[in-house]
């Protein structure tokens, strides 16, 4: 309003000047000046006004956009955010759109709106959390084997949703791949806004900066006659563009090359878009990326009929324990060897939303132990966030913290505190061993209880897609299954780590998933689980 004030009365200013300037040259043909000088001014002030309208009507447009989404996702924010396409647009928004509004806004300073927004900022997501965000749906889309053009429809197992990704969303994930040097993922992604610009889908992404990025992905990709294919459609739109035509050029002379070494002659790259598998994806630090990934997606399952066969279910008293023989827990047999139970309503609902409740503001980045130094540090292969509740917090916590040691057998005055871990879009944690093994002696000194003898993974949530606890090792897939626990002893008796161990906490596809674990320690168990007499026992 400061703005259109100011404009007024600079209007009426010249307006004022115009009049004084006409009564000194009193001829028509004098005034004539005067006349086109205030259509110019009426002009002015109509762009003006159209720029404030343009502007007021953008704010408007997004407020109606968001006050729609927000209705949505407040209604249940959980279920909201399980579906990873909205969890990644919430953090795109956040990170990327709001700022283009602040800016829209600042162009004419609202004070109420920016204070607001100052006091807000400090918690949004920045550009790293995008780039997490957007390499979460990628590697969902590995893990399961998703087409760039089932996330972008939303079409996700276990879920029905009006989820979409735009064009600019597309173009935004193949941008963050790019710039990761990882053209396999540009590749699809790249591909996929441009069939869905192709498809009239409107967007303030140009075809010539899509081809642009496509075309050199695919180059990098090892595939020349596609690149040259898509870098002659961009130079057909754009002939002026700075790198194409050099690009072309450099293609043309390097494929002409290999032909005439492979004396094989030219033939032209196939027009139809690019499809997953089209493009072999890069192997990466994981060795067992291909087993682990299939168990995820529930193949390669090693349980036969004749294993199965072997498993019971029965009630666990804790070898009479006084607290359990009254209301005894009953225990299914996940795996024969090694062995790996299940315990059926270990946690009650109030007691998980009790754990959740004094996790949630202690939540933070989950960390790993490194196995050179002992220190705790985050990693890129577990995707988590986490935090770790003593006894003391809540008589809930020390009526988990007894329970476990009932049921087990085991003493807990030695095991690490209760922790507590959120898997949120994507969250994962690649295939590790829970042990620490003779290689690093040093990775439980600082706690002096000796290695980690067994784990006990309570699972506080369904989910509706992935998240299985998994073991590429022996080909063993257990579902999160709300209030049951997962045991299974990490060292044998002797006291040496059983390699089969291994396992892995698949990427969350749909869903939000909460667990907690006790990490058991050796100290203290010497007459709970004595020593057995070979290496194996």
């Amino acid at each position: 309003m400061r703005e259109m004030s100011w404009c007024c009365s600079w209007l009426l200013l010249c307006w004022c000047c115009c009049f004084t300037r006409a009564e000194v040259f009193t001829s028509i043909g004098q005034m004539t000046d005067l006349v086109f000088t205030e259509k110019e001014l009426v002009h002015s002030l109509r762009e003006y006004i159209k720029a404030e309208e343009s502007k007021l009507a953008a704010v408007k447009s997004w407020a109606n956009k968001l006050d729609s989404l927000t209705k949505t996702s407040t209604l249940d924010p959980e279920a909201y955010l399980a579906h990873p396409v909205n969890a990644y647009k919430l953090v795109k928004r956040l990170n990327t759109e709001w700022s283009e509004l602040e800016s829209l806004v600042l162009q004419n300073p609202s004070d109420g709106f920016i204070s607001n927004m100052s006091v807000h900022r400090q918690f949004f997501p920045d550009e790293e959390d995008e780039t997490g965000a957007a390499k979460a749906l990628m590697r969902l889309q590995d893990t399961y084997q998703l087409d760039s053009e089932a996330f972008a429809l939303g079409k996700l197992p276990g879920t029905h949703s009006d989820a979409r990704l735009t064009v600019d969303d597309c173009f935004g994930m193949g941008k963050t791949a790019y710039n990761e040097a990882d053209y396999y993922h540009a590749v699809l992604w790249m591909q996929q806004a441009l069939k869905q610009l192709d498809a009239g889908e409107e967007t303030e992404v140009t075809k010539a900066d899509i081809l642009d990025y496509l075309s050199y992905s695919v180059y990098q990709m090892g595939d020349l006659p596609r690149a040259i294919e898509l870098t002659r459609r961009l130079v057909a739109i754009d002939s002026s563009h700075q790198r194409a035509g050099g690009n072309l050029r450099y293609f043309e002379t390097l494929l002409s090359k290999q032909m005439n070494e492979q004396r094989q002659a030219f033939e032209p790259a196939s027009e139809e878009p690019i499809q997953l598998g089209t493009y072999t994806r890069p192997r990466d630090h994981l060795p067992e990326r291909e087993a682990y990934e299939a168990l995820c997606r529930g193949e390669g399952l090693q349980m036969n009929e004749a294993r199965r066969s072997r498993l019971f279910c029965r009630y666990a008293d804790g070898q009479r324990n006084p607290r359990l023989l009254l209301q005894p827990l009953m225990e299914e047999d996940e795996w024969d060897s090694p062995h790996i139970v299940r315990y059926i309503h270990f946690m009650s609902e109030q007691e998980m939303n009790k754990v959740k409740e004094l996790a949630k503001p202690r939540l933070a980045r989950a960390t790993v132990r490194d196995p050179k130094t002992g220190v705790l540090t985050t990693a890129q292969y577990r995707v988590s966030k986490s935090a770790w509740l003593e006894g003391e917090d809540d008589p809930v916590i020390a009526r988990v913290n007894q329970r476990i040691e009932d049921v087990t057998g085991l003493t807990v005055e030695t095991a690490e505190l209760l922790q507590v871990a959120n898997y949120g879009v994507g969250g994962q944690y690649e295939p590790h061993y829970d042990f620490s093994r003779k290689d690093e002696p040093d990775a439980f000194k600082r706690l002096g209880t000796g290695n980690r003898v067994a784990t006990m993974l309570n699972y506080m949530s369904d989910v509706e897609a992935g998240g299985a606890t998994v073991f590429p090792d022996f080909g063993a897939s257990i579902r999160p299954r709300k209030g049951t626990a997962v045991f299974w002893y990490n060292l044998f008796k002797s006291g040496e780590g059983d390699y089969r161990t291994r396992h892995a906490a698949c990427p969350v596809l749909v869903g939000c998933k909460w667990v907690s674990n006790k990490w058991i320690h050796e100290r203290g168990q010497e007459f709970r689980r004595p020593c057995g007499l070979t290496e194996v026992d």
